[in-house]
């Protein structure tokens, strides 16, 4: 996502907030949030909020502080009124609702680093976001490996068959580096995996490349160490020529922070955000708002 792409977003979700009069405490309307979020009925959303409640208790973290429901007064077409529910959400119901969502939607991504930036500083949005866009890459890397690990085992290749197989597809990769020696330049230690260490472009274009052998060893049936050798070598120099033609060497790229360490300090930072968010079981009133 861009950075105008997000500024502009980030707007539209500032435009929302609502204060707690005597509190600094922000919330957001659960049929406004909604609509951020890309939902259209409120019967799913409301699902959403469910789930996101049942997050918040099993944390250990009382509901009522974060979740209140209210009722509403909105006017139908013939000029009569009726109420309707809704919910005053804190920061961190919010980020629990966003947390439930698929991060593959550009809106779903956003909100969950929205919410969790207390500061909605944008340069610590788009941090999390690129955070959030590599975690989900190196997720799918994971399982198209695993795919790819299941598919030559019933084809007749073993364990230590699937490492040589990854390791010569890296080595097409990587202009002729193998995984080890890779490991070296990038600095990363031999017990750990080296896409771990890679940024987003290097693990999608490692994954795009599995997902080809993947695809082509089940259509095709192949059979056997050799022949999904070759295949997974051959879509892996497809991948490189693809990117060296928009100037781009892999092997070149600098490393990226280790990923189990980004998600170790996005788990600490997920701490504080029920502490940073204030509690709604201690205002009065039905709707406090500025």
């Amino acid at each position: 996502m861009d950075k105008r792409k997000i500024e502009q977003i980030r707007r539209q979700y500032d435009m929302f907030i609502h204060n707690v009069d005597d509190a600094d405490i922000e919330f957001w309307y659960a049929r406004e949030l909604m609509q951020l979020l890309g939902y259209e009925r409120w019967e799913n959303f409301d699902k959403a909020v469910s789930r996101a409640m049942e997050s918040c208790a099993t944390s250990d973290i009382k509901i009522s502080d974060h979740f209140r429901e209210v009722t509403k007064m909105v006017e139908l077409g013939s000029g009569a009124k009726r109420s309707i529910k809704d919910y005053m959400l804190t920061r961190y119901a919010c980020y629990l609702i966003a947390q439930n969502g698929d991060p593959k939607k550009e809106e779903i991504a956003f909100a969950q680093s929205y919410f969790a930036v207390q500061t909605r500083k944008q340069e610590l949005i788009e941090e999390r976001i690129a955070l959030i866009e590599r975690t989900e890459a190196r997720g799918r890397l994971r399982e198209s490996e695993k795919r790819l690990s299941q598919n030559i085992y019933e084809r007749g290749v073993d364990d230590a068959g699937f490492g040589r197989i990854r390791s010569k597809g890296d080595k097409a990769l990587f202009g002729g580096y193998s995984t080890q020696e890779m490991k070296k330049r990038l600095g990363v230690k031999d017990n750990r995996p080296l896409a771990d260490f890679l940024p987003t472009l290097t693990i999608a274009a490692k994954n795009l490349a599995t997902e080809m052998t993947n695809y082509n060893v089940e259509e095709k049936d192949l059979q056997g160490e050799v022949s999904i050798t070759g295949e997974h070598i051959q879509n892996n120099h497809s991948v490189r020529d693809m990117l060296e033609q928009r100037g781009i060497k892999p092997e070149s790229l600098p490393p990226s922070e280790d990923i189990k360490k980004l998600e170790r300090r996005v788990k600490s930072q997920e701490k504080k955000i029920a502490e940073q968010a204030g509690k709604l079981s201690e205002v009065h009133g039905d709707e406090p708002v500025d």
